[in-house]
Formats: structure tokens, C-alpha cells, sequence
């Protein structure tokens, strides 16, 4: 019955990563499903990265997520495991490009041995981590500054005031305050993400 009420008294959209994988490893569906939600934009950026294909993209979505499917009891601590999931995107991808080289020179001499998969480069571990905490903060965001965040920022070109007002439903003159407003907490939110 307690167990209930917690679950009920927290939102689940805010769950801890150490609340989420417990979640996950009891079998809450809902938290497997929000633990994707909260990082697919993540996985999905490493492909992107390397410059693959839509389709080998989503390949490299599944295949990270069925390990992480396979490998989250193996997790000791929660908090890493946006960096775990980047490194398991990381191999995925660099598999994937090594099989199109291998295509091709494995015709010419088929007796070339594997290479091993180099670590994940650190920049580009850095830079996916602040990009995951933008995504976080944004996320936290209320819905109308989120969606002013994204149609001046996130947009390219990005929208003019008059359309942004028109959306959102407010004046033009009172767009930059509000924005002033938004990116205030964005810039709160993303210090308690720890973001450099």
C-alpha cells in the first residue's frame, strides 16, 4: 500500500535515474517507457554524429536499447548511465561503420583482421552530455516557455516576435520580457544540472 502511495504522491515524469532503473527492474512499464522518452533524443544524437543514414540511425536506437533492455542489472550506479548509453551508441555506430568498410575491403583481402573499437572520443562524450542537459532543462521548462524557447532558439531561421506572439498568444511587445523570464529559469535549471 505504501508503495502505492509513493508512487503516487511523486510524479513519475520526475523520477530519479535511481528511481527510474529501480522502477525499470521491478517491471513498471511506465518507467521503461519514460527511461526511452527521457533518452532517446540522447542515443539518437551519437548516429547523427557519425552522419548514418535515418534507417542505420533507428537501427543503432534498437540495438542500444535492447543492451540496455539486457545489461541495466548489471548498472551499479544509475547516474551513469547516460554516459553508458552514449558509449553502447558510441560501439553500435562505430560497428556499423567498420561492417561498410569491411564490405568494401574485404572483397580486396578477405583475411583483414577486426580492429577493436576505440573509446568514445571525450569532446564528443562532453559535448552529447550538455546537450542532454539542455534537452533536461528545456524539458522542465513550463510549456509555454518551452515552446517560446524553441521557436527562438531551437528553429532556423528562428521565428519572428509576431509569429512567436501569434502561437503563444501574446502581444509582441511582451515577448522579450517573457523570453527574458524563460531563459532565467533555463539558466537556473541548467546550474542544478551542473552545465559548465
Amino acid at each position: 500500500m505504501s508503495h502505492v502511495l509513493t508512487r503516487a504522491s511523486e510524479p513519475s515524469g520526475v523520477w530519479s535515474e535511481t528511481r527510474l532503473v529501480k522502477e525499470c527492474l521491478s517491471g513498471n512499464e511506465e518507467a521503461w517507457s519514460l527511461l526511452i522518452e527521457k533518452y532517446k533524443a540522447l542515443i539518437y544524437s551519437i548516429p547523427v554524429k557519425y552522419g548514418l543514414p535515418a534507417d542505420e540511425a533507428a537501427d543503432v536506437f534498437q540495438a542500444t536499447c535492447l543492451e540496455l533492455l539486457a545489461r541495466l542489472p548489471e548498472l551499479r550506479e544509475p547516474r551513469a548511465l547516460p554516459k553508458w548509453l552514449m558509449q553502447v551508441a558510441h560501439h553500435q555506430c562505430y560497428r556499423w561503420k567498420q561492417q561498410q568498410r569491411q564490405i568494401v575491403s574485404r572483397d580486396a583481402d578477405p583475411d583483414l583482421p577486426v580492429p577493436e573499437t576505440p573509446a568514445v572520443a571525450e569532446s564528443l562524450v562532453q559535448q552529447t552530455q550538455e546537450e542532454q542537459m539542455l534537452r533536461e532543462a528545456t524539458a522542465s521548462l513550463t510549456a509555454q516557455c518551452r515552446r517560446l524557447v524553441e521557436l527562438l532558439f531551437f528553429e532556423t531561421p528562428a521565428r519572428p516576435y509576431a509569429e512567436v506572439a501569434a502561437e503563444l498568444g501574446l502581444s509582441v511587445g511582451s515577448i522579450g520580457f517573457t523570453r527574458q523570464k524563460c531563459m532565467q529559469r533555463l539558466r537556473r535549471h541548467l546550474d542544478e544540472l551542473g552545465f559548465r
